[in-house]
């Protein structure tokens, strides 16, 4: 008689910290619908109503001098990736201060609050992807090979943010005020980055310093899926290499901050 091997189970570092991560980025989708009619239109309705008034303000009411047409794709393919990254850096303010007994009771890596936070959002871009499509097919816009680096985007994107909610989520718990901050910056930059308009649209004197906003370079890469001229020439890859640059450097940044930070982030809450 022989006796069947035991499962294996995860028990790699790196297995156990993807296993937690995927339990709480589930849980943080779960919880974030479980009171909701409307589920996951909520994740699609601000960005789809934000596209809607900004496409009728610049083409209906002012005549578009912005952008590039369809203009309400060239919107959306920036007003979705945004929507990941600010949703994302503003639920790490409250990473650790709205789950704090639990972040102490529990062994596991803590950089993982921050992380599921903008896994979980990140699934959400990728489920809205959809309606971005729907307008580009009723919009008669063209997709091109450059669609190829819709992946990268995301990957530079997810570094990008992730090393932001380091930064930001162990700081908030010392400077609560931080917070408030943080959401000014947001509506800042989002005024700051080409999204209502594209980096073309600029002063020529302002297109290099635009490159050192990562996101400048990121929704370059998703518009080069249907706009082949945001990704035509060696600024644009400049643009583009600029932003995983900085993206890394920013990671790195983060991870160090956090390192220093997180047992007096423990004591604190």
């Amino acid at each position: 008689m022989t006796v069947a091997p035991p499962e294996r189970t995860a028990s790699t570092p790196l297995a156990r910290y993807w296993h937690s991560l995927r339990l709480l980025a589930t849980r943080d989708l779960r919880v974030r619908y479980s009171t909701s009619a409307l589920g996951y239109v909520w994740s699609i309705l601000d960005p789809l109503v934000m596209a809607g008034i900004y496409w009728f303000v610049f083409t209906q009411v002012f005549g578009r001098d912005v952008g590039a047409e369809p203009y309400i794709v060239f919107l959306l393919s920036a007003l979705l990736p945004w929507t990941w990254f600010t949703g994302a850096v503003s639920d790490t303010t409250r990473a650790f201060i709205k789950e704090a007994k639990l972040v102490r009771s529990t062994k596991i890596p803590r950089t993982i609050w921050v992380v599921s936070l903008v896994m979980s959002k990140g699934i959400e871009f990728i489920a809205s992807l959809p309606v971005l499509a729907f307008f580009v097919i009723i919009s008669g816009a063209t997709v091109n090979a450059n669609i190829l680096y819709f992946p990268l985007a995301i990957i530079i994107q997810g570094i990008l943010t992730v090393g932001v909610g380091l930064i930001v989520a162990p700081l908030v718990v010392f400077f609560r005020d931080l917070e408030r901050a943080v959401k000014l910056a947001l509506r800042f930059l989002f005024y700051a980055s080409p999204i209502i308009y594209g980096v073309t649209d600029l002063p020529p004197n302002l297109h290099f310093w635009a490159a050192f906003n990562p996101l400048s370079g990121i929704f370059s890469l998703y518009r080069g899926a249907f706009f082949p001229e945001q990704l035509g020439s060696p600024d644009d890859w400049f643009m583009v290499w600029v932003s995983a640059a900085m993206s890394i450097v920013i990671l790195c940044i983060g991870m160090l901050v956090f390192k220093r930070t997180i047992r007096s982030v423990l004591k604190e809450i």
